[in-house]
Parts: C-alpha cells; sequence; structure tokens
C-alpha cells in the first residue's frame, strides 16, 4: 500500500528513535526529505559535522562525491545513501582523465615534481586520492583563494581539476596566467593549468542576463558564483557601471 508524505515522516521518526542512525541532507533536497535531517547543510560542512556524531550508521541524502567525503573524514562510520545522485562535474574526470592531464602538462615541457594538483571538492574519491598522491590539496569555492595562495608558494606549476571556470575567475582575481588543456596552447607558460570540466548549471548564466536584470531593476546588486564561466564574473565586477 502506498504511505503519505505524514506517514512516511512518521515511519522515519520511528524508525530512528530505535536505530542507530544519523540522517544528514543537503541544502539541496526537496523540502520533506530535508525537514528529516538531524545534520543539515552544505557539502563539506555535512562531512565535519558528522565528525562530531555518535552514531553507528549515516543515512546520507546528498550527491555521491558528498557521502564519500563524509567516509573520508569518518572511516569508522557506516555511511549508505539512498540514492547516488551525480554531480555532472564530478562525472566529467576520472583517474585516466586525470593521468592524461598529468601527462599533456609533461608534453608541454612541466615535470611532474613540479606538479601541484589542486581539487574542488566536487570530485570523486579516487581523483582526491591520485591528487593526494602528487602531494595535492582539496579546495572549496570559498577557499579556493586561500589554497591556491599557499600552494603557489611551492613554486609549482598548480594543476587545477575538474571545473576551469572556478581556477580560472581565481587566477583572474589574483592577477596570474590560466590555461585549459585541450583549449590553450603553450600551457605552460600559465601559473594555473585547468582542467577543461565545468558545472552544467552554472553555464546557464550569461552576461546577457546580468543586463536584463540590471536594466529591469536600476542598481541592482549582483552575487555571481565562481564556478560561473569567467566573462559573466568579469561583468559583476563591472556591475556598478552605467551600461552603454
Amino acid at each position: 500500500m502506498g504511505y503519505t508524505i505524514d506517514e512516511l515522516k512518521a515511519k522515519i521518526v520511528e524508525l530512528k528513535s530505535r536505530l542507530d542512525v544519523t540522517v544528514v541532507s543537503h541544502f539541496y533536497q526537496r523540502d520533506e526529505v530535508f525537514e528529516m535531517g538531524d545534520i543539515t547543510g552544505d557539502s563539506l560542512e555535512l562531512a565535519k559535522k558528522t565528525m562530531k556524531d555518535d552514531s553507528e550508521f549515516v543515512v546520507f541524502c546528498g550527491v555521491a562525491f558528498m557521502g564519500q567525503s563524509v567516509k573520508v573524514l569518518n572511516p569508522e562510520k557506516r555511511v549508505l545513501m539512498p540514492k547516488l545522485a551525480c554531480c555532472a562535474m564530478a562525472r566529467m574526470i576520472d583517474t585516466l582523465y586525470y593521468d592524461d592531464s598529468v601527462k599533456a602538462m609533461k608534453v608541454a615541457g612541466i615535470a611532474k615534481e613540479n606538479i601541484l594538483p589542486i581539487t574542488y571538492i566536487n570530485s570523486n574519491a579516487d581523483v582526491k586520492a591520485k591528487v593526494g598522491e602528487m602531494g595535492g590539496m582539496v579546495c572549496t569555492s570559498s577557499n579556493a583563494k586561500m589554497i591556491i595562495e599557499t600552494a603557489l608558494k611551492e613554486g609549482k606549476k598548480i594543476l587545477f581539476v575538474p571545473d576551469r571556470c572556478l581556477g580560472q575567475n581565481i587566477a583572474n582575481m589574483m592577477g596570474l596566467k590560466s590555461a585549459v588543456i585541450g583549449i590553450d596552447e603553450n600551457i605552460a607558460d600559465a601559473d594555473i593549468i585547468c582542467y577543461d570540466g565545468f558545472c552544467s548549471v552554472h553555464q546557464l548564466f550569461t552576461i546577457d542576463d546580468i543586463d536584463f536584470y540590471r536594466k529591469k531593476f536600476p542598481g541592482i546588486k549582483i552575487a555571481v558564483h565562481r564556478n560561473v564561466i569567467r566573462r559573466s564574473v568579469i561583468k559583476r565586477i563591472l556591475s556598478d557601471r552605467p551600461l552603454s
């Protein structure tokens, strides 16, 4: 027989009272799923919060790479995911594509020992492991600039995966040169060498959208995520200037 949403919620509450389990819900979940979460928040935040939780089992409601992060930070916990939801950008790179990127840099004249990889957290655990093997780092969109600043102190070329937009935007913010493997020539001249991955959702926002809303609502403040295409971020920087 089928259950109503309220009946399902009551059943979940009853099961949680009997089982050693914590339900973790990402902000992206539907309201009725999010409301069932004992721990709620954003990607890395969820993994860190579960470190303070005593339950043996974690039911993680979110994207697959986020559930992996919970397991990485909590190896003693049993992490269960009702559905292995995917992040399109995380799926754009695997260990073979990662190795190909390193090879491309070597062909361009950059020795492997002079490459320091950084991966955006929106990547799978096997890619993160590859990055770790080379002494690299994992970043979020909020701390990417700080991570890159730290990495540059080693005097190496940065391989940034998988999000080219985040890598290019941070490079632009810092006055550094960036290049994208497979698109730009002379990648060895760049400070930050990006893998050609992107967030399919963030690609939908264009400078035309910014122009439209600035015309419709004069004086509006435009907030832009660092994962959007570079020209949209530049347009954001100029958003306080009058349209021509």
